[in-house]
This record gives C-alpha cells, sequence and structure tokens, in this order.
C-alpha cells in the first residue's frame, strides 16, 4: 500500500487559544449625506403619497414590498405608485430587487438613519446633548437638553 490509501492519523485536539478567532461581523458605515443628498431625499418625502409609500416600506422592514401589495394597501394606482417609487429610488431612500417574477422594494434604513443624523449634526450648537432614542423608536433621536 502507498501512503494515499493509508487513513489520515486523526487530528489532534485544539485548545480553546489556538483556535482561530474570527472577528465579528463589522457593521458598515452609514453612508455620508451632503447637502444635496440630504435636499434630494427630503425632496421626496416632501409629497404626501410618496410619504406614505416610504412609511409603508419602512413598516415591512428588510423583506419588503411589492408593487402590487404597495397598490392594493395604500389604495394607489400602479403607475402612479410607479412613478412615487422611481422616485424614492432616486432620492436613495429604497431600493429594488427582483425576486422571480416580481420586484421588492425595500427601505434604505441606512439612508434614513444618515439623512437624521445629518439633520440632528449640529444639535445644541455642536455641543453633546445625549441624543437618545425614545421608547419604542429605535432610530428616532430626540435631543434630552433642549
Amino acid at each position: 500500500m502507498n501512503d494515499l490509501t493509508q487513513p489520515a492519523a486523526p487530528l489532534p485536539e485544539l485548545c480553546e487559544r489556538d483556535r482561530p478567532r474570527l472577528a465579528p461581523p463589522s457593521r458598515p458605515e452609514p453612508p455620508a449625506v451632503d447637502e444635496a443628498q440630504a435636499v434630494r431625499a427630503l425632496a421626496a418625502l416632501a409629497q404626501p403619497l410618496r410619504l406614505r409609500v416610504f412609511r409603508a416600506l419602512v413598516g415591512a422592514g428588510p423583506a419588503g414590498l411589492t408593487p402590487g401589495v404597495l397598490a392594493v394597501t395604500l389604495g394607489l394606482p400602479p403607475s402612479s405608485l410607479s412613478f412615487h417609487l422611481k422616485e424614492l429610488h432616486h432620492a436613495g431612500l429604497i431600493t429594488s430587487a427582483r425576486a422571480g417574477r416580481h420586484i421588492v422594494y425595500r427601505p434604505q434604513i441606512e439612508a434614513m438613519n444618515a439623512l437624521l443624523g445629518y439633520l440632528t449634526e449640529h444639535c445644541c450648537q455642536g455641543q453633546p446633548c445625549g441624543l437618545l432614542a425614545p421608547a419604542g423608536a429605535a432610530a428616532f433621536p430626540s435631543c434630552t437638553t433642549c
């Protein structure tokens, strides 16, 4: 018999200090928002139907919603909904992905949080003010000093 047909010797058990340590997954930095991006996002949300669409998508979370579900839920005609989805997409507030025969729209939570961060960046004249999320709202900051 040659060496290739011999069974391999069992590997020695590694002690805890010898095991490779995996770094915890890093969270991507939220995208930086400049004035032009903030204006584009706020302009997209300044229309009542688009705001309703965006809020419905945020409510659905990462699972997202299809245009058909959005149209029925919000009582919007598909042609109108398509226009509003396009505007939110161009503003960077939502993404779309094909899932079989359907397109699923999802909120860009990171972009929304970056916009909120941009808007509250100079709260209390730039002094640390302890922005805290109110009970029940994970990402909406409120100032504790003003």
